[in-house]
């Protein structure tokens, strides 16, 4: 005898148990996702957002269920900045001419960290240890050594390109305009008219562009050793 549909349906749905260890309510955890939560928090709430209580809160977890994917919170951000440094693109450190290198590198590197402005002085809180952007560093050591600079020098001149770099990031993210001299033109006019120029720039980014290229040209050009 056969037995009923019904019946035979019955038995193939899941329980309500298993319906719930198939589909659970919250993500399951990763170093990954971690990282990307906190990042995600940054780019909202700035550094404040990279707080093991509130990324615990966001993915809907106890703080101390994170520490079963990252030993602490100093990991937690350098998991942050290998996510935001890993578009940069040091290849041209090894393949091209040290200035032609420098001037693509440092685009990229600019292009990587606009994407995530709020989280530049969280990354100043920590040693930067992250093995993707050291491999960065290791093509740029290569390169200024391969130019002339000595391996004491590679620091200084890496943290002078990072430095201008960062710094260009924080502008972007800051009013277009950071001056206003209007109301002020008598006592100030050469820097009144240098004002007004900016009228035929681009409305959403009138100086920082313009000024990175500048900045750029101007390092690069001293960029070998005397």
């Amino acid at each position: 005898m056969c037995e009923s549909g019904l019946g035979a349906r019955a038995r193939r749905l899941p329980s309500t148990r298993e319906a719930a260890i198939a589909r659970p309510h919250t993500p399951l955890l990763s170093r990954d996702l971690i990282a990307r939560t906190a990042l995600a928090l940054v780019d909202r709430h700035g550094p404040d957002g990279a707080s093991i209580r509130r990324v615990a809160a966001r993915l809907g977890v106890n703080p101390a269920s994170l520490y079963n994917h990252v030993p602490n919170r100093a990991a937690m951000v350098e998991d942050v900045r290998a996510l935001v440094s890993a578009p940069i693109d040091s290849q041209p450190l090894r393949e091209l001419p040290w200035e032609d290198a420098l001037r693509a590198w440092g685009r990229s590197y600019r292009r990587a960290f606009a994407r995530h402005a709020r989280v530049v002085p969280l990354l100043m809180t920590e040693r930067a240890s992250a093995p993707v952007l050291l491999a960065q560093y290791e093509d740029f050591a290569a390169a200024a050594e391969a130019a002339g600079w000595t391996l004491r020098d590679v620091i200084p001149l890496l943290t002078a390109f990072e430095s201008f770099i960062l710094g260009s990031v924080l502008d972007m993210s800051g009013p277009s305009v950071v001056f206003d001299p209007t109301g002020q033109e008598e006592a100030f006019p050469r820097f009144s008219a240098a004002f007004d120029t900016l009228a035929d720039e681009d409305p959403e980014d009138p100086v920082a562009t313009r000024a990175f290229e500048l900045g750029l040209d101007m390092l690069i050009a001293s960029a070998r050793p005397r």
